[in-house]
């Protein structure tokens, strides 16, 4: 294993990370704050660990997949030490676990929260913890390649480790050429959901906080009520329509950036996708239209909520713990399917569906017709036997770990319907559950066993499972390729 760019990488990423931190302390400057001085002190400790671990390049740069899923590993639980320290620094959470959790939850884009008076937050502190999604949306390690000159072909393993869905595919032929595409659509759409969050009356730094939530979907928000605070349709459609924005593919805006329609207009996942929200949007709201009596008014909360979900954002515009129990099994359904490959939002993803259902009908065609070869294909493409042995991999691990966190976090003795959403919507980076973990609760009252289970269900959630899972792996650290 090539250790040395292991440690150069994780430097570049401390590097990054310190930079960020100044944001919120400028934030501090504005708003008077005395929390600004722990954010400083963390970049500046951060910065200075990040040029120590890079001052030396290594004599090779070159890496495979090994080193890049547990260089990305680690770069999200640094990530993640270093991001919670102002918190536990200021004592605005004065609990270590509590602070990480809550800034693990951040980074993957989940929104869970440990939480009861968001309010109650400095300014700072809440721009620091919505800035997270923003970061971790994307991914840090794109952005690593972004700005730095690493760029040898097996970066791209890399973005294999980051990069949500089943298979990855550059979108020009250099790895830092990609990410900087990648980088500059999220950035254009984030700052047009700005604007437009701006003209619906909300002021600067709610529609950052807002937008930050919705790009990199994941949910927190500056008001204990979320989206709900505002209680404007137009503020509601705009967050609804960015949030499924942020769920397609983003291979696709490439495409229409080349005026290249053709590609979008086939790509079966984005149809799908589109149909099951357009679908649970319309079931929910004649299941819910009795509650608000009108079903324009029934659909503006359904679509809402269905498009928060799918897309594993968390935002919430109604408490949908207290709808009919179709809704809320039409919204779990939603939530371990999740939104498009390649895209910012969390779950098992639409791709990975669709590919299961088409193994499925397979089989059962070939126990119909036993002498008849099918092949399975997405987009008019086949899709690789190796790429379904993968597929089948990844769902006993996903049950498997669903199972595992169950069982551990039982332990607290909540009710079935807490318990297993909680499991199901930190796996998945979502966010809110329902019962005790509803959107109008929170994860406080788990204890800090079920806590580091949540963690690291978050960080398995948002990698993919099996670049987290390598950390646990010891053939993976053995210096012998």
């Amino acid at each position: 294993m090539n250790t040395a760019i292991i440690r150069f990488i994780l430097g570049h990423v401390l590097k990054i990370e310190g930079l960020f931190l100044f944001l919120p302390a400028i934030v501090s400057g504005i708003y008077q704050e005395h929390e600004g001085f722990y954010f400083v002190g963390v970049a500046s400790v951060s910065l200075l660990l990040g040029f120590i671990m890079t001052k030396k390049t290594p004599k090779s740069q070159v890496f495979y997949l090994k080193e890049g899923c547990i260089a990305t590993s680690l770069s999200w639980i640094l990530l993640s030490f270093f991001g919670c320290l102002p918190f536990y620094l200021s004592g605005e959470i004065p609990s270590f676990t509590d602070a990480m959790f809550e800034t693990i939850s951040g980074f993957t884009t989940t929104g869970a929260t440990i939480l009861s008076d968001v309010e109650g937050l400095s300014y700072c502190a809440l721009f620091w913890r919505s800035f997270t999604h923003w970061i971790g949306g994307m991914g840090v390690l794109v952005f690593v390649l972004v700005l730095t000159k690493l760029d040898k072909k097996n970066t791209m393993y890399l973005i294999r480790a980051e990069v949500p869905g089943p298979e990855k595919d550059k979108l020009v032929p250099k790895t830092m050429s990609t990410a900087r595409i990648l980088y500059g659509m999220y950035f254009g759409l984030t700052a047009i959901e700005v604007l437009l969050l701006l003209l619906g009356g909300m002021n600067l730094y709610d529609s950052l906080i807002f937008s930050f939530g919705t790009a990199g979907t994941g949910g927190f928000a500056n008001y204990s009520s979320s989206v709900g605070h505002f209680d404007s349709a137009y503020i509601d459609g705009v967050i609804t329509v960015f949030m499924i924005l942020f769920g397609i593919n983003f291979n696709l805006y490439f495409f229409l950036l080349l005026r290249d329609f053709k590609p979008v207009w086939k790509n079966e996942e984005l149809k799908t996708y589109l149909l099951m929200i357009l679908s649970a949007a319309c079931l929910i709201t004649l299941n819910i239209n009795h509650l608000y009596g009108n079903p324009l008014h029934a659909f503006r909360y359904a679509i809402f909520q269905v498009a928060s979900i799918i897309t594993t954002t968390g935002y919430a515009t109604a408490d949908h713990t207290l709808w009919p129990m179709f809704s809320q099994c039409v919204l779990l359904f939603l939530m371990m399917v999740g939104a498009c490959a390649s895209s910012t939002g969390g779950g098992m993803k639409v791709a990975r569906f669709m590919m299961m259902m088409k193994c499925i009908k397979r089989e059962i065609m070939q126990m119909v017709h036993p002498k008849s070869v099918s092949i399975i294909r997405m987009n008019g493409k086949k899709v690789d036997e190796d790429v379904l042995r993968t597929l089948n991999v990844y769902l006993m691990a996903y049950i498997g770990i669903i199972a595992g966190s169950v069982l551990l976090v039982s332990i607290d003795n909540m009710d079935f319907g807490t318990t297993f959403s909680s499991v199901l919507t930190t796996l998945n980076n979502i966010g809110p559950g329902i019962n005790d973990v509803g959107p109008n609760g929170n994860f406080a009252g788990f204890s800090p066993l079920s806590k580091l289970v949540f963690c690291c269900d978050m960080l398995a959630g948002r990698l993919e499972i099996f670049p987290f899972l390598m950390l646990f792996t010891a053939s993976a650290w053995n210096r012998k390729f």
